[in-house]
């Protein structure tokens, strides 16, 4: 079945780096698109970043410029380098796929950005 499995995260100072993997088992990984999102205490969950098939991506503006989504096909793993992490990036990360209307999520990993 469809498994999506994030890590990579973990407690980190403002202005450091994580990069988050999410590894994709049960589907065939290249032919869908992969977003990741994050959702922190008493919020929403919220887009942060999105990559089509094709490799084409799009970011949230908290995020542009100090994250990249990128995606291995052949691994059958996405991920998300986040550097110059801020507080206010403290949440759990998921990553997300959608294969024919049905949506699949990961369990999500705890990012952390704290003095």
């Amino acid at each position: 079945q469809v498994q999506l499995v994030e890590s990579g995260g973990g407690l980190v100072q403002p202005g450091e780096s994580l990069r988050l993997s999410c590894a994709a088992s049960g589907f065939r990984f290249s032919m869908y698109s992969l977003g990741w999102y994050r959702q922190a205490p008493g919020e929403q969950r919220e887009l942060v970043a999105r990559i089509t098939s094709s490799g084409n991506t799009n970011y949230a503006d908290s995020v542009k410029g100090r994250f990249t989504i990128s995606r291995d096909n052949a691994k059958n793993a996405g991920y998300l380098q986040m550097n110059t992490l801020k507080p206010e990036d403290t949440a759990v990360y998921y990553c997300k796929t959608v294969i024919l209307a049905s949506v699949y999520w990961g369990q999500g990993t705890q990012v952390t950005v704290s003095s």
